[in-house]
């Protein structure tokens, strides 16, 4: 696809960095360097090649140069900590991780000790050169030991069913898993994607989702390079930026939850900023206030608001559509996309009628190749029939559009982010003191959700919540670590003897209702 783009459209403008504008026959020489020096590193077809980072130009070349290698893409939250970011490449057994700028880099040293299975390490600046590491430059020096022909030839021989991506997700067991995911999954789903946004050649669009997400970098990053518009990376978005950013960048596609849109209009309404270059708003699985897709279409001149709903493990499953009235826009992700069939059933199985609650199930050429070396945990989500069980509680209308009510699984998202209290649980758990912490996820008015952990001291240890909670933030993603800690004698527990999380969830709702022991 790359390739193609070059050949026909050289000249088009793909990456607008800070300082960086790459057109598409940038993109594909720079990538073409990238993939000649990791072969000389002795990458091959199927290898796996963990990227951290931030959200820049330098990201969008070496995953490109990754895939251009015949190898997969391993993304690493540029908000992990070593213990976090360890875990999935020795999961994934990636040979090479490339760094770029951001937090993940000051933790490098955690990665190279026997026991990760890293090969090399490729860092952005000389001043983190070390054992077994090469600078960005060096290995594009390292690319010269490789025929030019060779890399094309590697690159050809791609197929569609090749692995592309592992992604890495929230698990229910305390580990996270790695989905699986190929060429043709990502270029058909997120093609079928930009058609129904219509992006298009002359768009501006700031990818504010990290590259490690998703949606960053499928809906993101690769619909950029499919439909030639221009993507702008955004290394760290700040909410105060957003104006700025829309006037000053001419945006005509923004993708957020429902509380970036209300933040630009109430912008709008304090200061003379030109917003008329917004045409399209893309929402994701959200609930979305009618009177805010009203003001955005009137007040701003948007074309389009858009609702959808994916997961990690079935890409895109629906979306609205041109002509949509408010209401459903507001209310539901519209209908699915070609190709991906949905049920909605309940305990049991059977199929609900319109209008019902239950689990929703989808089938089709969007659901994952599986877990990463998991058999047993994909067996669990994906049955005989090829149905994804995905764990989220939906209704379907009469017209076939989806609405997404509630989760079974006890995940919870943090802006945008979902987060697994068993993840949570066992990080803590490596600090030490603790004999048993439990993590539930409760309503805020800025994340959306947030975390809350009970924790039980180990005999004789003395915990203070304060403490670990600072250690919390050294060792987890920053939408990880708990809003609160609260230090308990124990926990409750069911007739099972389980942690009893529904006897947890009112504690902290009882907690937030109490000024006294919100401040305790």
């Amino acid at each position: 696809m790359l390739r193609d783009q070059a050949a026909r459209h050289p000249d088009a403008i793909v990456v607008a960095g800070e300082a960086t504008r790459l057109s598409m026959a940038d993109l594909l020489g720079e990538a073409t360097r990238v993939a000649r020096g990791l072969m000389a590193l002795g990458v091959g077809p199927g290898d796996r090649v963990a990227l951290w980072g931030v959200n820049d130009p330098s990201w969008v070349v070496h995953a490109f140069g990754v895939w251009c290698a015949g190898a997969v893409v391993v993304p690493l939250s540029s908000r992990a900590k070593g213990l976090e970011a360890a875990a999935m490449i020795r999961k994934t057994g990636a040979r090479v991780l490339i760094t770029g700028e951001g937090a993940g880099r000051t933790v490098l040293a955690d990665l190279l000790p026997p026991g990760t299975g890293l090969l090399h390490a490729v860092v952005p600046a000389p001043s983190l050169s070390g054992p077994g590491r090469l600078t960005a430059a060096e290995l594009r020096e390292r690319g010269e030991e490789v025929a030019p022909d060779a890399a094309w030839e590697r690159a050809l021989a791609v197929r569609p069913d090749d692995l592309c991506e592992i992604m890495s997700t929230s698990g229910t067991t305390g580990t996270p898993k790695g989905v699986m995911l190929d060429h043709a999954q990502v270029l058909r789903g997120y093609w079928d994607w930009a058609e129904i946004v219509t992006l298009r050649e002359d768009d501006r669009y700031p990818v504010i989702a990290p590259f490690s997400h998703g949606f960053g970098l499928n809906a993101g990053l690769l619909a950029c390079v499919l439909r030639r518009a221009t993507m702008l990376p955004i290394p760290v978005f700040t909410p105060d930026g957003l104006m700025e950013l829309v006037s000053s960048g001419r945006i005509s596609v923004l993708a957020g939850p429902p509380t970036l849109f209300h933040r630009l209009l109430d912008e709008l309404d304090r200061g003379a900023w030109d917003v008329s270059s917004l045409r399209v708003a893309i929402c994701g699985a959200a609930a979305v206030p009618p009177p805010l897709i009203t003001r955005l279409v009137e007040q701003v001149g948007v074309e389009r608001v858009i609702n959808a709903y994916g997961l990690m493990e079935g890409t895109v499953v629906s979306m609205t559509r041109a002509g949509d009235p408010v209401e459903v826009v507001a209310a539901t992700t519209g209908r699915t996309v070609p190709g991906i069939e949905v049920r909605i059933v309940d305990d049991a199985g059977k199929d609900v009628a319109a209008g019902e609650r239950g689990e929703i199930l989808q089938r089709g050429y969007g659901v994952m190749r599986g877990y990463w070396d998991e058999p047993e945990r994909t067996a669990e989500v994906v049955d005989g029939d090829g149905w994804l069980h995905t764990g989220d509680v939906g209704v379907l209308d009469e017209a076939g559009n989806l609405a997404i009510v509630d989760r079974k699984k006890e995940l919870y998202i943090v802006n945008g982010f979902n987060v697994s209290p068993a993840e949570v649980e066992s990080l803590l758990l490596r600090e030490g003191s603790l004999a048993q912490a439990a993590v539930v996820g409760v309503p805020d008015p800025v994340s959306g959700e947030a975390g809350r952990a009970y924790v039980v001291p180990r005999p004789g240890a003395d915990v203070d919540a304060a403490a670990l909670l600072a250690w919390a933030r050294e060792n987890m993603s920053n939408y990880k670590v708990p809003k609160r800690i609260v230090v308990v004698d124990a926990l409750p527990a069911n007739a099972n003897g389980k942690i009893d999380k529904l006897a947890l969830r009112a504690r902290a709702t009882r907690e937030d209702s109490e000024p006294e022991k919100r401040l305790s």
